[in-house]
């Protein structure tokens, strides 16, 4: 009997790539299916792949048919699409029907459309389902430590992030020195860190801390770090990263780590007092 195929249904950032990677290490057949406008090109065209859209659901469940695929999983960066771009066929328009006003935001989007997959007889698997060990572990990784202070200010960051994920607007705030500075927005992450920086008073104090939503689809866009966003913060002037163990994503561990540890930042991963 032919072995079943894992579609990934792949976004922007490093994470399609180690979950192709870590279907070549076991041995698992794989299909790529980026989505229109939110995947690079050069890194699609190197593996078996199809482009689909998020309204065009019909023409994806027959993809996926034609693949021997009944598992996907989800990863990757993917912002979230205007109407006019979603080019909705009727399947398409069935599922926003169905979400209603909670296609506005983010983990509502994805809910709806895990469920609506999951009616249609597919298997939704998290990225840890398929690499266990991009899960952030708890406690320091790097050699560098957040002080005492750095703790508090993280905590205070914690509740103020798990906040801003109960009303499905983002999973990022930035916190110094017991005060919060800026939270997420549509914009992402990278442009909070970028503008939150010219607020900092000086250099080293600002952290960035990155949590789950209180009712974030497990299996989907789940809270990530990586070498990028090490990069992003030394460029900025931040003093660490805080990102919630075991609910969170740390991409590249060894070569994220390495980074920090050459850039003076420390990488944390936390859990709520």
């Amino acid at each position: 009997m032919k072995k079943a195929t894992l579609g990934i249904v792949m976004g922007r950032g490093d994470l399609p790539a180690l979950l192709v990677e870590a279907c070549k290490k076991k041995k698992c057949p794989y299909f790529l299916l980026p989505i229109e406008g939110q995947a690079e090109e050069p890194f699609v065209k190197n593996h078996p792949h199809a482009w689909i859209s998020f309204g065009q659901i019909k023409k994806t469940l027959d993809l996926l048919k034609e693949n021997n695929i009944n598992e996907l999983v989800f990863g990757g960066t993917v912002r979230r699409p205007s109407f006019f771009s979603m080019k909705l066929d009727r399947k398409g328009l069935q599922w926003l029907l169905r979400i209603g006003f909670k296609a506005f935001g983010d983990d509502g989007l994805l809910s709806g459309l895990t469920k609506f997959l999951e009616k249609e007889g597919l298997t939704i698997v998290g990225v840890p389902h398929v690499v266990k060990e991009l899960l952030m572990p708890v406690g320091i990784l790097g050699k560098t430590k957040p002080s005492a202070q750095d703790r508090e200010s993280i905590q205070k960051g914690f509740v103020a992030a798990k906040e801003l994920g109960r009303r499905d607007i983002g999973q990022g705030v930035v916190v110094a020195k017991g005060r919060l500075i800026a939270t997420e927005d549509i914009k992402g992450t990278d442009a909070m860190i970028c503008q939150a920086a010219e607020q900092l008073q000086k250099k080293k104090e600002g952290i960035l801390v990155k949590v789950s939503k209180p009712n974030q689809e497990e299996r989907m866009d789940l809270p990530t770090i990586g070498p990028k966003t090490i990069e992003i913060l030394s460029r900025y002037g931040y003093k660490g990263v805080a990102l919630e163990a075991g609910a969170g994503l740390i991409l590249n561990q060894k070569e994220t780590v390495d980074l920090a540890n050459e850039k003076g930042l420390f990488v944390y991963g936390v859990t709520h007092d």
